[in-house]
């Protein structure tokens, strides 16, 4: 069968079982094509060629055998690097964990192989999940397959990146203030953010622990349903992890699949009317909210007065959480130590080491985060961030009694030039000012492609309640058939 990897994850599960093609011919495709394009691309930190290859061994023996397999069996499957995985480098692309080989897999990767599914490695991203442009990876930026110039989205813009460029039909990321969404706007694929505590954090090196959140990114929404159905669910490893039976999105995206959202109440968020955003990214986001009344929606504005405080919110929340997550990170107990030569301290040891194993954009938000929870300071950051936050969930609140679901733009520009918005932190959080108030609310939110400004891709955020995950399923594969799947420039 010629080029395995255009085929959506959904055809390559369907193709395996039937026989037409073994496993590994599948996992070999996608390491090819990996070898072909990832030096331009660098999608991948590690490749794990050994692993994928057995794994693909290990399936079609099962099913030669006549075992009973999965529906993503034998389906290759991108890791984001900030997850553990039992003896493959894990490094959260900083250099103060270089070399570290974890001695057990995170729950989602657990769940990835019992599923069947073939890791191919581990993809690039912002160090420690910090940042919205994978630029602040200590190991060079990813290059965004729609332009190679110009930056793939981040935290998560190695597994966005591995899927528009075909390496990859499926990858797990992460979302702390939009690191799967945002990417996938402008990579122009699916990304989706899990209600928090719906996917398991267990082996997740934590940034943020009160809003870190595991999810599927893909090319389709059916297959981000496929493989959000395979590492959702209850994780008594988990402290925060919901015990309630995940919603069933897989039959929510084909449901919504052929095109009738009639009886479906969108919300547009009145606070989201354009401003800070392009022309072109407004005019794309207006056409979908056009085509998702065409197919039955009823569409009314909403108002959220409290999503305007998000954005300072999350920079005090999310960096006392870091400052805190990251004091593990000294030197003893993990990858990169320095000054370990007999003539300085133990204090002076994890100095030296912080110093030169963390990246610019952590420090200064360990700094910030640890000024904001210093004595004298607590109350009047972060404890007014965490009042705004629940002022934002009453937001969020209210506006579910009305609609079903809410709509916006998922990121106010198109993927922007290398180098544009390093200089200036402020310019570059505002990539996630659409994304950032469901991650303090906690709910379910996705970002599907809905057209192109400036010929780059554009995406259209649909926000949910909490474990009401089938939803934006519903409604994102509705407008996925009508606006179709992009596809990028050849590489």
């Amino acid at each position: 069968m010629s080029d395995l990897t255009r085929l959506t994850a959904a055809e390559l599960a369907a193709t395996i079982a039937s026989g037409d093609v073994s496993a590994v011919e599948v996992a070999q495709a996608h390491l090819d094509r990996i070898a072909a394009v990832d030096e331009r691309v660098h999608a991948f930190l590690h490749v794990d060629t050994e692993g994928a290859l057995a794994a693909a061994r290990d399936v079609d023996a099962k099913r030669a055998a006549g075992e009973e397999l999965g529906p993503l069996a034998g389906v290759p499957v991108a890791v984001k690097d900030i997850l553990t995985t039992k003896g493959v480098p894990t490094t959260a692309a900083s250099k103060i964990l270089e070399g570290w080989r974890p001695p057990y897999d995170a729950t989602i990767v657990e769940r990835l192989r019992a599923a069947g599914t073939v890791m191919l490695g581990k993809t690039n991203m912002d160090e420690f999940a910090m940042g919205s442009s994978t630029e602040y990876s200590a190991y060079g930026p990813t290059n965004n397959p729609w332009d190679l110039g110009r930056i793939p989205g981040g935290s998560g813009g190695g597994s966005a990146a591995a899927i528009a460029a075909y390496e990859a039909p499926l990858a797990i990321g992460t979302d702390t203030g939009g690191s799967i969404r945002q990417p996938g706007a402008v990579t122009g694929t699916v990304g989706a953010k899990p209600t928090y505590g719906g996917t398991s954090r267990y082996g997740l090196i934590a940034f943020s622990s009160s809003l870190d959140t595991p999810g599927p990114c893909a090319r389709t929404v059916h297959d981000a349903a496929l493989l959000h159905s395979v590492i959702a669910g209850h994780d008594p490893r988990d402290s925060t992890s919901i015990p309630q039976q995940v919603p069933d999105v897989v039959a929510a995206a084909r449901l919504g699949a052929t095109g009738d959202l009639t009886g479906v109440k969108i919300g547009l968020v009145t606070e989201f009317g354009g401003e800070g955003a392009e022309p072109g990214v407004m005019a794309a986001y207006r056409d979908a909210v056009e085509a998702l009344t065409k197919l039955g929606a009823e569409v009314v504005e909403i108002s959220c007065p409290h999503f305007q405080y998000a954005l300072p919110a999350y920079y005090l929340i999310a960096p006392s959480e870091a400052s805190s997550n990251l004091a593990r990170f000294d030197g003893v107990r993990f990858g990169l130590r320095a000054g370990d030569d007999g003539k300085h301290s133990l204090e002076e040891v994890m100095s030296l080491t912080r110093e030169a194993g963390f990246g610019p954009e952590v420090k200064r938000r360990i700094i910030l985060g640890t000024y904001a929870l210093s004595s004298g300071y607590y109350d009047a950051y972060y404890g007014q961030a965490q009042k705004v936050r629940t002022l934002i969930t009453r937001d969020f609140t209210s506006a579910f009694e009305q609609v079903d679901v809410l709509v916006s733009p998922t990121t106010p520009f198109v993927a922007f030039p290398f180098g544009s918005r390093t200089s200036d932190p402020y310019q570059m959080y505002l990539a996630d000012l659409f994304t950032i108030p469901t991650n303090l609310y906690g709910g379910p939110a996705i970002s599907v492609p809905c057209g192109l400004s400036e010929g780059l891709p554009v995406g259209l955020q649909i926000m949910a309640p909490t474990m009401a995950d089938d939803r934006m399923y519903r409604v994102a594969a509705a407008l996925e058939s009508t606006v179709g799947v992009l596809t990028p420039p050849a590489l």
